[in-house]
């Protein structure tokens, strides 16, 4: 620090001594900034790192579009790898918006049947009436619009895995045909009596409670137990916040190359009193 006057012995010993000590005290308060500041420029490269780091992880274990290292997530991957190399039939479990289908497609990539077709189904999205022509065909004739042969989805599954999201609306009727494919491996078209034998290995999720279903009677039992034969419980982002920092470097990576631009750090103040939608959460997923 440097002062200066014009005039002539402008400054007294006493006023030297004392810009001395308040030179002292700014440079303590001007080392301090910096260091804190290559602190923060420090923490930020590791965070970076660790995100690029962990994002190659995801990659090789197939695990790229499932965006966390929370303790519950991690115990949710490791139930993957678990059951992904076997053929048993998974029932996802969890609420709306928390990455079901993402989960069954992770299952599927380490499967021994991941070169073969993914097919899903969102059960509730097809009408009552259709879903059984939608999952297991119908011949041409069999029902008033049906004006030519159709295939269904366990049929285009045949050697693959097949997806049926949200099962706890198929209807009680259609109910003992899909317990019949999941024991023998084998079914009819709508309106044949030839049967079809299939090699599809099964993946279900449901955002309700399958077992209260059951104790209604809205749901088969035995076609409950089935399907739950390894279940995987996903758990919301309200129980994973830990994983929020995570989603939002991916996010912002994600669209700032949609974009064209360059994103190296976000403060850590931007996000955290971010304003929030009342009832709903940042999905743990890479989907918006």
């Amino acid at each position: 620090m440097s002062l200066g006057r014009r005039n002539e012995n402008a400054f007294s010993e006493a006023d030297v001594g004392f810009l001395t000590q308040v030179a002292s005290q700014i440079a303590i308060g001007v080392e301090n900034a910096l260091e804190y500041g290559q602190m923060t420029d420090a923490n930020d490269r590791l965070a970076e790192q660790k995100f690029y780091l962990e994002d190659e992880i995801r990659f090789a274990h197939n695990f790229e579009e499932i965006i966390g290292n929370s303790l519950k997530l991690k115990a949710v991957l490791e139930s993957i790898r678990i059951v992904a190399p076997a053929d048993s039939t998974v029932l996802i479990q969890g609420e709306t918006g928390t990455g079901k289908e993402l989960i069954a497609r992770a299952i599927h990539n380490l499967s021994s049947r991941k070169d073969q077709a993914f097919v899903k189904v969102n059960c509730a999205a097809i009408p009552l009436g259709l879903l059984e022509s939608e999952l297991f065909g119908h011949e041409k004739g069999s029902f008033t619009g049906a004006i030519a042969k159709r295939t269904g989805r366990f049929e285009l599954a045949d050697k693959g895995t097949l997806f049926l999201d949200e099962v706890g609306d198929i209807p009680l009727e259609l109910q003992p045909k899909l317990l019949r494919v999941l024991q023998e491996q084998e079914f009819e078209r709508l309106g044949s009596t030839r049967t079809q034998r299939v090699d599809v290995r099964l993946l279900a999720a449901t955002n309700v409670s399958l077992t209260q279903m059951v104790a209604e009677r809205k749901f088969r039992n035995d076609l409950y137990y089935r399907l739950n034969v390894f279940p995987i419980d996903v758990p919301p982002l309200r129980d994973r916040r830990d994983d929020i920092p995570l989603l939002v470097r991916y996010f912002a990576n994600k669209y700032a190359r949609r974009m064209g631009k360059q994103i190296e750090s976000i403060p850590r103040k931007r996000w955290m009193h971010s304003p929030t939608i009342p009832g709903r959460e940042i999905s743990g997923n890479c989907r918006t």
